[in-house]
């Protein structure tokens, strides 16, 4: 593999501090269980091992059975429903899509048949004497166990394990299904459920292991992982970010964030989504992976404030993500739905408000952003539909809107704004977090990676256009909507957005030395340094220890943070950071 010299930070690590205990593998990880289980001094000690679906279950249970052969062993999945009782029990709402599904309050209990979880708490219940290991996803509803060991995996390394066929969704053997459907499915389902039972165990929790690398689990007390989360959110910290390839992907990313060299593009960069990356935190040398939205989860009014928790939950609204199509091609035409559309069809509390930030554009880069001003609505619907049937490429500059796009601008999309960067363009994408609710109204006459169409969504699509988002009116709303808030010979502050119906405010602030920030909202913020080479975080009341930032690394600073301040230490003159919360 190949890949350019970077101060891009892929693997940004929390050290924890404290005295702690690690096992790797799962023979030092079993033993150490049963170790525990046999100074409890019981005659039947029960231990439940509760698996994360995406958990590499085969691998546990040959593990058990050889390190552990005198256990009575019981795997809980057994007794849940099968892949096709699933999908006929939850058909309403997965649904025939390939994308969409609907959010629906489902717990792990749900997937038990109540007689057969009957008879898993029976079949517990009836063995007399001798360590009992109840595993799998739901283990924890066998019993009330005297240890309960909780088995994690990072969403992306889920994704992974789905698209290379190992893996289908839990509990089924739909391995070779297709990504979307595997991917709808556990977001709207499987991993809702498992996080609802994961908090419900918060307080139950003895042990937890982390699943993410193969034949290498590594475990440590729950509360010396609580102990790192606590820490991590002392101050400024990053999630752990992913990459990954697209139809339209470009160049910029792989020459400017040291990435593979040998790959022909890369599309999308997640670095500022809390339920899709992960976290790494380092225990004495031993380096744990954990999804990020635990910390969301354990500890929500700590990271979120209160402001954000009341109007969220425990949910980090805010998604920071990069869109590169320089050498690519254009992104997909599409629209996001209003709050009432997405909350009606789809269960979804919000929607995905968001922005374009240019962190970087070649001459000639465009923004499609509105519709024409007088465009005949019915002739564009008409028009988009015979393209998708083939017949004839949608002219999309014969009714929408393009914007010259710039280094820095900065382009506003509230819900049903018909929108999309052109090629050549290095976008910062900031939006409130509603994930996979894109409506694609025309995608270039493309088929996907994997040869196959990509999903066009008209029929939803066209109930959710904003015929007044004209370009006379994104023109006065939309493009580089500036204020300067702060002008000084050394510091600059503007308002950049976002639009007034839009929970986010973005500001920019650019300066040569130093600046101050005051969270008095105390609530969370989402910032990346848009430019310049290098700055430092300090805290202000000496409450954490100092954090670096590279350029174009995004990074997150909790709620409970008060003060905090962004100092120059690079090499560039000018620095700039943009900063999202929730307004």
């Amino acid at each position: 593999m190949s890949v350019n010299h970077t101060t891009y930070n892929h693997f940004p690590t929390t050290r924890v501090k404290g005295d702690f205990t690690t096992w790797t593998g799962y023979k030092e990880i079993l033993l150490a269980l049963a170790n525990a289980a046999k100074e409890l001094h019981k005659e039947k000690p029960i231990i439940a091992i509760e698996l994360y679906p995406g958990a590499r279950f085969a691998e546990l249970a040959d593990a058990i059975k050889q390190y552990l052969p005198d256990a009575n062993i019981i795997f809980a999945d057994n007794f849940a429903l099968s892949g096709g009782e699933i999908q006929e029990k939850f058909s309403m709402l997965i649904t025939d899509d390939r994308v969409f599904g609907r959010m629906a309050a489902i717990t792990i209990e749900d997937y038990y048949d109540k007689d057969k979880l009957q008879l898993l708490r029976q079949s517990v219940d009836a063995i007399s004497s001798g360590l009992t290991i109840v595993f799998g996803t739901g283990a924890s509803l066998a019993a009330k166990a005297d240890i309960t060991a909780y088995v994690d995996v990072a969403r992306w390394e889920i994704q992974q394990r789905m698209r290379s066929l190992e893996q289908g969704n839990w509990n089924d053997t739909n391995f070779d299904e297709d990504i979307l459907r595997k991917y709808k499915r556990g977001f709207f389902l499987d991993w809702r459920a498992a996080d609802r039972l994961k908090v419900e165990l918060f307080d139950t929790i003895d042990f937890y292991i982390d699943d993410n690398t193969l034949n290498e689990p590594k475990m440590l007390k729950w509360s010396d992982y609580c102990s790192g989360l606590e820490q991590l959110l002392q101050g400024p910290f990053r999630l752990v970010p992913y990459f990954d390839p697209g139809v339209w992907g470009g160049q910029w990313m792989k020459e400017h964030l040291g990435l593979d060299q040998s790959r022909e593009n890369f599309a999308w960069a997640f670095d500022g989504v809390a339920e899709e990356n992960s976290l790494l935190l380092d225990f004495g040398g031993v380096r744990i992976e954990t999804p990020a939205i635990n910390a969301v989860l354990k500890y929500p009014m700590s990271l979120l404030g209160e402001l954000v928790f009341s109007r969220f939950g425990a949910e980090l609204p805010i998604r920071f993500d990069f869109l590169d199509t320089i050498g690519g091609q254009n992104l997909s035409l599409q629209v996001h739905p209003d709050k009432e559309y997405i909350k009606k069809h789809f269960g979804m509390d919000y929607t995905q408000e968001e922005s374009y930030y240019m962190l970087d554009a070649k001459d000639g880069a465009l923004v499609y952003l509105g519709v024409k001003d007088g465009v005949d609505s019915e002739a564009l619907v008409n028009d988009l539909y015979e393209a998708q049937n083939g017949d004839v490429a949608f002219d999309a500059d014969k009714y929408i809107t393009t914007f010259a796009a710039k280094k820095h601008d900065h382009f506003l999309i509230p819900s049903g704004t018909i929108h999309c960067s052109g090629t050549d363009a290095m976008v910062l994408e900031i939006s409130l977090c509603a994930y996979i609710f894109t409506f694609k109204l025309w995608d270039w006459g493309r088929l996907g990676m994997d040869g196959k169409p990509r999903p066009v969504h008209l029929d939803h699509g066209k109930k959710v256009i904003n015929w007044n988002r004209s370009q006379q009116w994104v023109e006065d709303n939309l493009v580089n909507n500036f204020e300067v808030l702060v002008d000084t010979e050394h510091h600059k502050k503007e308002k950049t957005g976002l639009y007034k119906t839009e929970q986010i405010r973005t500001e920019r602030d650019w300066f040569t030395e130093f600046v101050d920030y005051d969270n008095s909202e105390k609530t969370v913020n989402m910032l990346n340094l848009v430019a310049g080479d290098k700055v430092v975080v300090e805290s202000v009341e000496h409450a954490f220890e100092p954090y670096e930032v590279h350029y174009a690394e995004t990074f997150i600073i909790p709620a409970q943070v008060k003060k905090f301040r962004i100092r120059n230490i690079g090499e560039s003159e000018q620095v700039a950071i943009l900063r999202a919360r929730i307004q």
